[in-house]
């Protein structure tokens, strides 16, 4: 992970740790055979009404028109960057989940890692996974820090984005690993040969 990419405010808040600044490890889980788009986590408790008073009136309003269930689950509501593939510059609300993060090492290392270990997930989280397990197409997750006092965007931009390479799950707990996709380990010349660039394959 590369420091350029955090925010100043952020950079003094893991400097200093100050108490009036709290920060907020998010995820965004996504794959296209997700029926209802991405899959959004926050390392917190549950808590809508410091979002409702804190926000403006655009995240007021994106509250207020939440369903019930997902009320009692809202751990954090921010917006998603300008530049994101999926509701960029909207509000989202991050469910509250316990997890364990270890983010990729600032070092050289050709293909950085994220692990993560989501406990008490529910089954929107375990369901989701084990169907884009069977799926051919890669699963996204997306890593965004947050100060709690500014739910206008990450502090990190771009946010780390990472390819699933695996996950299981043992009971409600769910252990992943991400990775950056290693193009040293890309076979060169890559060109596969198909009917559609080959018709005589036919």
């Amino acid at each position: 992970m590369s420091d350029n990419q955090l925010s100043a405010a952020i950079e003094e808040a893991y400097a200093s740790a100050p108490a009036d600044q709290v920060i907020l490890h998010t995820l965004e889980i996504y794959h296209p055979t997700f029926e209802d788009g991405p899959i959004y986590l926050v390392q917190n408790h549950t808590d809508v009404e410091t979002w409702r008073a804190q926000g403006d009136g655009a995240a007021q309003s994106f509250i207020d028109g939440l369903d019930d269930d997902v009320l009692d689950q809202v751990g954090f509501v921010g917006k998603i960057e300008s530049g994101a593939a999926r509701n960029a510059d909207q509000y989202v609300a991050f469910i509250a989940l316990a997890f364990e993060l270890d983010l990729p090492e600032k070092d050289t290392s050709p293909s950085p890692e994220l692990s993560v270990r989501l406990d008490n997930a529910s089954l929107l989280v375990t369901d989701a996974l084990k169907d884009a397990a069977t799926s051919q197409v890669v699963t996204k997750i997306i890593y965004r820090p947050y100060l709690a006092s500014d739910m206008l965007g990450p502090q990190m931009d771009p946010p780390l984005t990472m390819d699933l390479v695996h996950a299981a799950a043992s009971g409600s707990s769910v252990v992943a690993r991400a990775t950056v996709l290693n193009i040293s380990n890309l076979s060169f010349p890559n060109w596969r040969y198909d009917v559609d660039r080959s018709p005589s394959l036919a």
